[in-house]
């Protein structure tokens, strides 16, 4: 296949470029695959869905811990970590062997190796070089750290390292309160460990609205998660049993391991974008809203071009790039209507406008907000969570935020979503028929608060 041309080539093959292959596929187009690791990428090998396992796996031990609560007789012996690692790459093989499947059954040419842009529309493979009417960006990403921080990957160690400890650590000091850093400190913390979160921001998971970083951290508190929010860091040294960490102010914070969550940085560098004149930002590829770069005919996607890092976000961007080319004229994605989740013990799940960037774009006497406490929602009593839904509206108009905490909560933002893409007003929500028990009833309970008539609400 050396020196073919396809209509479709793709540098990449996670969330965004196999979804873009699937999808150009499936509208006849020709399309070459390019990845030089596994099909799915960061989130299907060593992001989301290893990630989920692992917090699964954490509220299964959770669930047998408090057992009594519930009239149940169990005990929690221990964590098994090669069990845990075991029914955590089992779900991983299985997604990986169903995408193959699907990769292959659509006709699409996976060309296996590293590919470099050494074109404005050529990849090279190796000795190989393949060329594309379109040619579609989609890199990715990898695990950032901090300047004179090197990750020796047994002391100090990223999320792809975490993902493969053989056995639960005694101590853990996360330096990062955003999604990654949180959800393992919850996982860590399930499965018996000692953990304490070091964020430079005032607050845990800082983009979510304040409501909702407030009661996650509430809760981590109550669970005995420490954290020093609004305090960056500052060095850190091996120690006889692990590391210590020096924080602003003079602290030391002793553990056994330091997880480097800080963030993801764009996997671009050396891939010949510079060199082929796309446009770039500190390693990130800039586009329009139509995922376009400066180039014609080059396209980028995923967690490479600015914003929100999430598989989804790529997923969603590689179906538009290929009815896009396509010539099927999709609607551009707006980056405010992407759900957001934290997996964590309980979990935080947004979508929209925050309170602050509502009052900001349509000014404080310009939103209205509503929480509905999940205390009134039967099923989530009957799970023992707690938590809210806080919906903020434009006064007189639609819902432009939804923001809920609580166990299961990202399970409801399907319907969220739906709501803030959709425009709807809390009026259009109220009369829909929520099943009882569910949490989905908060939803509904919330909407039918902010319409002015509230029930299992105090008015």
């Amino acid at each position: 296949m050396a020196d073919a041309e396809f209509d479709v080539l793709i540098l990449g093959a996670g969330s965004g470029g196999y979804a873009c292959a699937l999808r150009a596929a499936q509208l006849g187009l020709t399309v070459g695959l390019v990845e030089k690791a596994n099909l799915g990428g960061t989130c299907l090998h060593i992001g989301c869905i290893p990630t989920k396992a692992l917090l699964h796996a954490a509220e299964v031990a959770d669930q047998a811990r408090d057992a009594e609560s519930f009239g149940v007789r169990a005990t929690l012996e221990g964590i098994d970590m090669a069990g845990v690692n075991a029914y955590k790459d089992g779900v991983v093989s299985r997604l990986f062997k169903g995408l193959t499947g699907l990769i292959k059954g659509r006709g699409i040419t996976v060309i296996e190796g590293a590919g470099r842009l050494t074109g404005p529309r050529q990849v090279t493979v190796g000795d190989a070089t393949y060329s594309g009417r379109n040619v579609v960006l989609a890199s990715g990403s990898y695990a950032r750290t901090l300047p004179g921080l090197e990750i020796d990957g047994e002391r100090i160690i990223t999320s792809d390292h975490a993902l493969r400890l053989d056995r639960v650590p005694a101590s853990v000091v996360v330096l990062g309160g955003g999604v990654i850093g949180c959800e393992f400190a919850s996982v860590w913390r399930s499965f018996g460990a000692e953990v304490t979160i070091v964020e430079a921001l005032p607050r845990l998971v800082a983009v979510e609205d304040e409501a909702s970083s407030k009661a996650l951290e509430r809760a981590f508190r109550k669970r005995g998660i420490a954290f020093r929010t609004g305090t960056p860091f500052e060095s850190v040294k091996h120690t006889d049993t692990g590391v210590a960490v020096m924080v602003e102010g003079g602290d030391a914070i002793e553990a056994e391991l330091l997880l480097v969550a800080v963030g993801r940085g764009p996997v671009t560098e050396g891939l010949g974008y510079d060199e082929q004149g796309v446009t770039m930002d500190r390693g990130f590829v800039l586009t329009d809203d139509r995922c376009r770069t400066n180039l014609e005919g080059v396209y980028a996607v995923g967690d490479i071009v600015p914003g929100l890092q999430l598989a989804h976000r790529g997923f969603q961007q590689g179906i538009f790039v290929a009815e896009e080319i396509a010539g099927l004229d999709p609607s551009p994605i707006d980056e405010a209507g992407i759900p957001r989740v934290t997996y964590s013990h309980p979990e935080v799940a947004s979508v929209g406008l925050n309170e602050a960037h509502a009052a900001e774009t349509y000014g404080a006497d310009g939103i209205e907000t509503l929480t509905y406490d999940l205390g009134g929602n039967g099923k989530s009593q009957i799970l023992k969570t707690q938590g809210f839904v806080k919906l903020v509206r434009r006064k007189d108009g639609p819902v432009v935020g939804v923001h809920m905490v609580g166990d299961r909560v990202g399970e409801l933002i399907g319907e969220a979503q739906m709501i803030y893409n959709w425009e709807g007003y809390p009026e259009d929500v109220a009369p829909l028929v929520h099943a009882h028990p569910t949490q989905n009833e908060a939803l509904g309970e919330a909407h039918l608060a902010l319409a002015g008539k509230p029930l299992h609400a105090h008015s």
